[in-house]
């Protein structure tokens, strides 16, 4: 029906209508990557309220480059006729945009061939690709593995739902680049040939479910990654997940674990606080306390990141450099500095009492808290139960600090004070620290009220640390 072939193979789409499905800054990103490569670029949105020559010149100016581009592009919103639908070769999805939408359907009725903007990206990049795909952990595993391959490779490029759109570098990669790309859940159920050299799957717990409808039809999303991985490829997983384990057996190519739990013959695992890798020599990578990012959460990230990295070839002492140097993602329990013995963590991202719950349980110090917010109405007694004897006082601000006030007083815990500012709270926190301490930020609440955001509450805290 079709001038094309797809399946890892580029498509003649020079001069031939394709559909982007969705304006977000992936569907801005693949338009611009068809327009690059010649095709005629209909960007579509079912929202009719969006600005069509906004829109347009979004894709037109490519700051990323630094050109304007030239080319056939149209900017369609609302509804989506027939004789459009007739005219097109392909469409490629967003990842925002569920895949089984009745005009969706429609096009895959009608033989349309429908691509992800992962998929886009690896048919018209180059280079290896190293993908990270779970529940939580994917942007800090992400992350590291980027600078550990920085570290060893020349082009190296941190891709992916980690806010850096594969296809706006798919067209600047060379056969010596690679990808290392954080993929969601969204993104992977749209994959037709994609296929990563390594991939990992961190771990699931039920998210999304409003998109995929039952846990089953999430997980098998996630291991897209892996469907299209040969013999000569590998896969890492998380050994604590009976699923993965089974999921294991049913793939060809080589699959090592990580594990926090339990010592494996083969892969990754913590034995007495060290990280070993056995594969098959056993080598010890390092001592947790060696690692400036704090939970067992975070050594499981470190855990699949050097597995990933380890087996692609790169040296455990390369490694071993990258890891330690690794502060941690911005704002999610990033070590800041150490001042007169106190060593301070930014958890600004902790902005609901299970997130701040990880920050306390990776704490090693007696922790001075910073807590309280925007009030998001949530239940704050398991949050201020996992303090564990850790916290020595618990600093109070926003429009919660009253509600977590008497769920402490619920809970038996009467080491708070109430601050009104921010300030206050730090100057009050750097007055009762000891050599010894820490002190946290990690306000399991919103920053609205008091900060437009939870980076600008982080950075703020990060920029009063840096001037004591």
């Amino acid at each position: 029906m079709f001038d094309c072939t797809y399946g890892g193979i580029k498509m003649d789409i020079r001069d031939k209508k394709v559909l982007v499905f969705g304006s977000g800054i992936s569907g801005i990103a693949a338009s611009r990557l068809l327009l690059r490569e010649g095709a005629d670029v209909i960007l579509y949105d079912g929202n009719e309220k969006l600005d069509a020559e906004t829109i347009k010149e979004n894709i037109l100016h490519d700051e990323e480059h630094g050109v304007t581009l030239s080319g056939d592009v149209k900017v369609i919103l609302g509804e989506l006729s027939k004789e459009v639908m007739e005219s097109l070769v392909l469409i490629v999805m967003s990842p925002g945009v569920p895949t089984d939408l009745e005009v969706v359907n429609q096009m895959r009725e009608m033989g349309i061939p429908i691509w992800g903007e992962i998929e886009l990206a690896y048919v018209y990049g180059k280079g290896e690709v190293l993908a990270i795909t779970g529940t939580n952990g994917k942007t800090t595993t992400t992350t590291l593995l980027g600078e550990i391959m920085k570290k060893y490779q020349e082009h190296v490029y941190v891709v992916g739902n980690i806010g850096n759109p594969y296809t706006e570098v798919a067209l600047d990669m060379t056969e010596d680049s690679v990808a290392v790309a954080e993929m969601s859940s969204f993104q992977l159920e749209s994959i037709v040939s994609f296929r990563p050299n390594v991939s990992a799957i961190l771990n699931y717990t039920p998210d999304h479910l409003n998109r995929h409808h039952t846990m089953e039809a999430y997980i098998a999303a996630k291991e897209n990654i892996a469907r299209n991985q040969t013999e000569d490829d590998y896969c890492v997983l998380n050994y604590e997940e009976p699923v993965m384990r089974k999921f294991a057996e049913t793939l060809k190519c080589h699959v090592l674990f990580f594990s926090s739990q339990h010592k494996l013959e083969k892969g990754i695992y913590l034995d007495n606080d060290k990280i070993i890798y056995k594969n098959p020599d056993e080598v010890e990578v390092c001592h947790v306390d060696e690692l400036q990012i704090l939970g067992t959460h975070n050594y499981e990230n470190v855990m699949a990141a050097v597995c990933m990295a380890a087996v692609y070839g790169v040296p455990m002492e390369t490694i071993r450099k990258a890891i330690l140097a690794f502060k941690g993602v911005a704002h999610r329990i990033e070590y800041v500095a150490e001042k007169n013995g106190v060593v301070y963590y930014n958890d600004s991202k902790g902005t609901n009492p299970d997130a701040a719950i990880k920050a306390i349980q990776a704490m090693r110090r007696p922790t001075i808290l910073l807590g309280g917010g925007y009030d998001k109405d949530s239940e704050y007694t398991e949050w201020i139960n996992s303090f564990d004897g850790k916290v020595k006082k618990l600093i109070l601000m926003g429009a919660t600090k009253e509600k977590i006030a008497r769920d402490c007083e619920k809970c038996d815990f009467h080491d708070y004070v109430y601050v009104d500012t921010f300030e206050e709270a730090m100057n009050l926190a750097v007055e009762m620290a000891e050599p010894g301490d820490a002190v946290l930020l990690s306000p399991a609440c919103a920053s609205w009220g008091m900060f437009p955001n939870y980076e600008v509450r982080g950075d703020k805290f990060k920029e009063i640390v840096n001037s004591l």
